[in-house]
């Protein structure tokens, strides 16, 4: 399975999606238009070792709703996040059994380099 989760308005997105070209056989999930599945994102978090990790602490929600002040558990991130796309770090890529999260340079390349191995 290839798949990557992102968001078509995202400037940042946008530009990862160039660098990760060609796409033949991926299947791109943009997250804005139909939120995150719970079984979507089930399937992000069995590669990965946490919810937290998927979770963006730049959304503009997170400082409006004062979370930047809570502590949080694994259950509220996985809850904000099938609440709001906007708080799933993108992009996400799944290849397979691995998982690159967000727009790191070291993530991007990871992701590059599973694409087209």
């Amino acid at each position: 399975m290839k798949k990557i989760y992102h968001l078509e308005t995202c400037k940042t997105c946008q530009k990862i999606l160039k660098e990760l070209e060609p796409l033949d056989g991926v299947e791109l999930r943009e997250i804005k238009s139909k939120g995150i599945t719970q079984e979507e994102l089930e399937e992000m978090r069995a590669r990965t070792d946490s919810y937290e990790s998927l979770f963006s602490r730049r959304a503009m929600l997170f400082r409006q709703r004062g979370l930047n002040d809570k502590q949080l558990s694994e259950n509220d991130y996985r809850d904000l996040i099938l609440e709001h796309y906007t708080f799933l770090k993108r992009p996400v890529v799944v290849v397979n059994d691995q998982i690159f999260i967000g727009n790191a340079k070291k993530a991007v390349e990871g992701a590059k380099a599973a694409l087209h191995s």
